[in-house]
């Protein structure tokens, strides 16, 4: 910056502010790994696996009609009252909500940023509870707001001098990215504690015709002023790239709110196609939301399944995402997601949540086979990253023998005594694995995944003080590759099988 040039007159709180990081993933993902992005799967974001409606021809819609039929209107502004839309939202969400309670979105974000800027004033607290959607905190930081959170399990007993200081309650419900569904309930005794303090909340929905339609409480929003809802389309019939949701409030706060957003904010494109798939027969009830619900219960069943067998630890989900705890593993949540992305499977980092740490991450659900290939992926890089770390440990006792004569008896092992009394754990990881050689006591074993596995469980033969003198002449000499493997089993195992 030249001397001369006087700074931006920038508010000081938006200097801070990160981007959004969501959005060609796919694409940077495929060129960083050198992988066709037509070869990557993306269980990084949480979009209906039942795919959209035109993918089924039941629903009578083809995408083709509804470019066309949109783009006829492309030399025209669209009708900023939305009529149609607000009429078509109001039938899809049903429990009395009427078109005057409707506010036309396009997308979560520009109705988040909506309801802050009407509401928040710089310096206004507002509660978030963590983990949840980061655009919450994102847009409130935006207004300059200060952040205040709160652990979900505090949600059922906020109290008044708590609420008293906030101007929004955030709740998400089901949440992300844990997948948690509250009660209808529970939001409704939610609501009415944040009406009795003033505090509006913020009850977004996007989510829940993936879930429960039945859990929403959209039937109070008329009567209470201190309650929006927020709805969104593009997870439910599975097309993020066509931007579109809607709010629902009181008559009264609805028409503010209808008056403040920006002008024009649904394209002629997202207009046509949003208002035709909210008018489908049904509703949030209608036959695709119902398979979509079913079909996700059962693959998601199927694969928080897989996911127990590899020893992740999945929380319950009510809704098209696992948020799964590998707390257990000495691998972090970015490593994971990092060495999954290198065999094409994307999936969510957690660490971006807030305050959440690196031992968390969210899976999408998707199709059987894609199902499958996420398990055998995850499979595949705990397997490729034990191996690394086995053969790390191995190359340093085959180090330290080298350095030391020899290591002896490694009482300090983690797994001793895993085989019999007078072991020598030098060879915690056998440089030989997979041998195939039955005559060792290995053998092969049903895979949990399907399909046969070689097991160490009964061969004692590397762990002999004989057999790992033998192995480690050969070993310390001539150090680990292919030829000296094959000299140590020749020299070590052979004369003894």
């Amino acid at each position: 910056m030249s001397e001369n040039t006087a700074p931006l007159p920038l508010k000081e709180y938006l200097l801070a502010l990160e981007p959004t990081a969501h959005g060609g993933l796919i694409r940077k993902s495929s060129q960083e790994y050198d992988i066709p992005e037509s070869e990557m799967l993306d269980a990084s974001a949480s979009l209906n696996p039942f795919g959209t409606p035109f993918e089924h021809p039941y629903t009578g819609l083809k995408i083709e009609s509804l470019l066309e039929k949109g783009l006829d209107k492309m030399e025209q502004y669209p009708d900023n009252r939305y009529l149609e839309f607000k009429k078509a939202a109001a039938k899809f969400t049903g429990m009395g909500v009427k078109p005057e309670n409707i506010i036309p979105g396009n997308g979560s974000t520009e109705i988040i940023r909506l309801v802050a800027e009407c509401i928040i004033e710089e310096g206004d607290t507002v509660l978030i509870p963590q983990p949840t959607f980061s655009e919450y905190e994102i847009q409130c930081k935006v207004l300059g707001a200060k952040i205040k959170y709160i652990h979900q399990e505090e949600l059922s007993s906020l109290d008044g001098e708590i609420l008293e200081e906030a101007k929004i309650l955030f709740v998400c419900n089901p949440n992300s990215p844990t997948g948690k569904l509250l009660t209808r309930e529970e939001v409704i005794d939610i609501a009415e504690r944040c009406a009795r303090n003033k505090t509006l909340l913020f009850l977004d929905e996007a989510f829940i015709e993936l879930a429960d339609p039945s859990k929403s409480i959209a039937d109070m929003a008329e009567g209470n002023e201190f309650l929006f809802i927020q709805r969104s389309l593009t997870k439910s019939f599975a097309i993020p790239g066509i931007r579109m949701g809607f709010g629902i409030a009181s008559e009264d706060f609805a028409k503010v709110l209808d008056n403040a957003r920006l002008s024009w904010n649904l394209g002629c494109v997202a207009d046509t196609i949003a208002t035709t798939l909210l008018d489908m027969e049904g509703g949030a009830n209608s036959k695709f939301l119902r398979e979509s619900r079913e079909f996700i219960e059962t693959e998601r069943n199927f694969l928080m399944e897989k996911l127990t067998r590899r020893g992740f630890k999945p929380f319950e989900s009510s809704v098209n995402y696992i948020f799964v705890d590998i707390s257990e593993f000495s691998m972090n949540s970015t490593e994971l997601a990092q060495r999954m992305a290198a065999h094409g499977v994307l999936i969510r980092d957690c660490n971006s949540f807030q305050e959440i740490g690196n031992q968390y991450i969210r899976i999408a659900v998707r199709t059987r086979e894609e199902n499958e290939r996420i398990a055998s992926t995850i499979k595949l890089v705990v397997n490729e990253w034990g191996r690394e770390q086995a053969e790390a440990m191995l190359d340093t006792n085959i180090k330290n023998a080298s350095d030391c004569g020899r290591l002896g008896s490694n009482f300090s092992c983690d797994y001793y005594p895993c085989h019999f009394e007078g072991q020598d754990c030098t060879f915690c990881f056998c440089p030989f694995y997979p041998c195939k050689d039955e005559r060792t006591g290995g053998q092969w074993i049903e895979s949990s995944a399907g399909g046969n596995v070689w097991s160490c469980l009964y061969c004692n033969i590397i762990h002999e003080p004989e057999v790992v003198d033998d192995v480690l002449s050969v070993l310390v000499k001539e150090g680990r590759n292919k030829e000296s493997i094959k000299k140590a089993w020749k020299n070590a195992l052979e004369t003894r099988l």
